[in-house]
């Protein structure tokens, strides 16, 4: 007989890439994983996981059952979303992936207090700056800063997100302060790893218009960008939730070049296909409602 508690380790072993990172993800030892793995191998009479000393591989039985597993488990989560609902309560695990800054800055403080109201929610949040896999990684959603365009993604807007461009005042004193679109050329530029070098897109009367800097620093965290802005190495574009807190304290100043940035949205984003669970919902609107519209990290009109 195929057991839940089976179907449960098989996924979250595929999804973590050990039997160790299984059992700590699911609060059990690694050998009561290995068991529930052994249970259902034998059940389904084949073998789902090749093991050798340095990893674990999907055979080509895993690789055809493990979509089945992961509705079968979805399936169980959504049925039991429902019930709370009904109860009115909010209980269960949760697993949503941000971006490290978003994350560390703004994510995290409306967070606390939500999970504090709620103490039958369990929530894993991977904070990481790569685009994930929502699918492949077992998230239930991702939260982004940026277009969604994985079709395979259902997305909400969780508040409006800011580009501005920025550089230390003793950077523009050195180098000028460009004016124009034009002026960039004669400046580096701190980028994004993970948009690309093409990142800078601004809005003109003819359309959209592409600027690409001679990069003083290609880096993956907007942390790392803001800092590198404020030691004087280049030009920076960063939402404000990141470079909102220097430009106060006066250590950024905002470059005006009379065009804007592409306008961009936060987004949390689900799984298309699947309906998402009162939890997901629940804390979608409590972002949403801490963030504020406009977001409370936009700096002050004058």
């Amino acid at each position: 007989m195929i057991r839940i508690e089976g179907l449960a380790a098989f996924v979250a072993v595929v999804e973590s890439g050990s039997i160790s990172e299984a059992a700590r993800r699911l609060r059990l030892s690694k050998s009561v994983v290995s068991e529930r793995l052994a249970e259902l191998e034998k059940a389904l009479g084949g073998t789902l996981l090749r093991r050798t000393t340095r990893k674990l591989t999907l055979t080509d039985d895993g690789m055809a059952f493990l979509d089945r597993a992961r509705r079968i488990m979805h399936e169980i989560d959504d049925a039991r979303a429902d019930m709370t609902e009904r109860r009115q309560t909010l209980v269960g695990p949760v697993r949503i992936a941000a971006p490290v800054s978003f994350g560390r800055m703004h994510l995290g403080p409306a967070l606390y207090p939500f999970l504090a109201l709620h103490p039958g929610l369990e929530l894993t949040l991977d904070m990481d700056d790569r685009r994930v896999d929502p699918l492949g990684g077992g998230y239930d959603a991702i939260i982004r800063n940026g277009p969604i365009a994985d079709s395979r993604l259902v997305a909400w807007i969780l508040a409006t997100s800011r580009r501005r461009l920025v550089a230390s005042p003793d950077y523009l004193r050195r180098q000028g302060t460009p004016r124009a679109l034009a002026d960039l050329d004669d400046h580096r530029g701190i980028l994004y790893t993970n948009r690309g070098i093409a990142d800078w897109r601004f809005q003109t009367p003819e359309g959209a218009v592409t600027v690409r800097p001679r990069p003083a620093l290609v880096v993956n965290n907007g942390d790392m960008m803001r800092d590198a802005a404020i030691a004087g190495l280049g030009i920076a574009l960063l939402p404000t939730f990141i470079a909102g807190p220097a430009i106060r304290a006066g250590q950024l100043a905002e470059i005006d070049i009379g065009h804007q940035p592409e306008a961009e949205f936060i987004h949390m984003a689900h799984p298309e296909g699947r309906n998402p669970s009162a939890k997901l919902r629940a804390i979608a609107e409590h972002l949403r409602t801490s963030f504020g519209a406009p977001p409370y990290w936009e700096p002050e009109t004058p």
